[in-house]
């Protein structure tokens, strides 16, 4: 034990004393809001100084006008299509709507003329324009005032209230629910690659330097492997922790300059009955700070630590005996797919099945297999989860971080002293069946 915990120690100090993994660690939780500020500043600017786009419309119908808006104009005429496009290839007109006699009944036809392929946001706002604009035609022509059916119209906002075993009421937020699951299962996915690929090339530059075979003469290839993976994990924390350190001073300094509290701030004098009565009358601010008030944090971040540190160790395992069993980064090309698709799969997983649907079939599947569960799982935990499925998840990730690590420990403890082979699955099975 006393010789793993030395290359823990190895490992870990020589990549924290990098001048690459203090700029890292402390510049990048600037420089993502930074960035999107820098976005956000761009878009008011392009906003602000775009000219008016002025759009030809010639409407064959007689039927339709479009309001304009800040950033369109429509002019209406009756010009025919040639002259139209005319104006738009001599810069007169942004672009030209040609609205043909169509069929009330199935409208078809409409083109947009224009030097440049227009934006979607364009595109969208003239479908929705006229889609109403025909909606209150076909009413209109069916005898039904359309304002009688504008002023019946209703907007209904329905609140998700979860009820446990005990009858506790919680609200919820499926906005919320998926914002924390698609954060946290994409940091996972994003660590589990950048730190597992430090492990293999980690292997593989101190065995093509034969370092490793210095190393391997005072202890054992496979205490070498585990002190490798546990050392890296400790780095890949202790960034993590300082991320959420800074990013939470840095919330903090930049509220309190603002004037604003930090919403779990707010959230936690929701117990205060005088500051609740107060929230009555902002009914969405209300919303919005029970939804923050009824969120288990302590389950979520400790989830994330237990399949941060899980889905790692597992995958590095693997990682580690890749870098073991070849000579050359690009020798391991050969062997990432099989590691990858696991990951692939839990990525588009939780986007096509877990953020939309956590308690269906698939989702709970994706969430208990080891290979898969590290990313799926942090996608459903938001969104509540049943406790023997949290601990069937988890067991069942323990046992897979003990098999990988056998099975990467057969790899490993032949390849890291084989120099100058390019080996295949059938080499690496036959390691694993080798019983010595």
């Amino acid at each position: 034990m006393d010789k793993i915990w030395l290359v823990i120690q190895r490992e870990y100090v020589s990549r924290v004393k990098k001048k690459s993994f203090l700029l890292v660690t402390l510049l990048t939780p600037l420089i993502f809001p930074a960035i999107m500020g820098v976005f956000v500043w761009i878009a008011l600017e392009e906003e602000d100084n775009q000219a008016l786009r002025i759009i030809e419309v010639v409407d064959d119908n007689k039927l339709f006008f479009l309001e304009s808006s800040e950033q369109y104009a429509f002019s209406f005429s009756d010009l025919s299509s040639e002259k139209a496009k005319k104006l738009v290839q001599d810069g007169d007109r942004y672009g030209f709507l040609h609205i043909p006699e169509f069929d009330i009944e199935d409208p078809s036809g409409i083109s947009f003329y224009g030097e440049e392929n227009p934006s979607m946001s364009l595109i969208s706002y003239l479908e929705n324009n006229l889609r109403k604009k025909i909606e209150e035609q076909r009413l209109f022509e069916s005898g039904i005032d359309p304002k009688i059916i504008n002023d019946v119209r209703t907007k209904v906002a329905i609140k998700s209230i979860t009820l446990d075993d005990e009858g506790t009421e919680t609200v919820s937020d499926a906005t919320v629910n998926y914002a924390i699951g698609f954060v946290a299962g994409i940091l996972i996915y994003m660590f589990i690659f950048i730190y597992g690929n430090q492990i293999m090339q980690g292997v593989i530059e101190e065995k093509s330097s034969r370092i490793v075979e210095i190393l391997v003469s005072s202890l054992k290839p496979f205490q070498l492997m585990l002190g490798k993976i546990i050392g890296i994990a400790g780095v890949g924390l202790t960034q993590l922790l300082i991320w959420i350190v800074l990013i939470g001073t840095l919330t903090t300094i930049v509220t309190g300059f603002l004037g604003m509290q930090m919403p779990q701030q707010q959230a936690m004098e929701l117990a205060n009955p005088e500051l609740a009565q107060g929230l009555a009358q902002n009914t969405d601010m209300g919303d919005i700070l029970l939804v923050l008030s009824g969120i288990n944090y302590i389950q979520i971040v400790l989830s994330f630590v237990f399949y941060f540190l899980g889905g790692y160790l597992l995958y590095g395992a693997l990682f580690a005996a890749i870098g073991s069993a070849v000579d050359a980064p690009s020798d391991a090309q050969q062997f990432m797919l099989p590691v990858t698709i696991p990951l692939i799969v839990a990525y588009m997983g939780l986007f096509v099945f877990v953020l939309n649907d956590p308690n269906s079939t698939t989702s709970f599947w994706l969430s208990v297999v080891p290979l898969t569960s590290p990313i799926a799982m942090m996608g459903r935990v938001s969104y509540g989860v049943p406790i023997w499925e949290l601990m069937l998840s988890m067991g069942l990730l323990i046992v897979g971080f003990l098999f990988t690590t056998w099975v990467a420990g057969k790899i490993y403890r032949i390849g890291i002293l084989m120099h100058g082979t390019k080996p295949s699955y059938k080499t690496l099975w036959k390691w694993i069946k080798t019983n010595n």
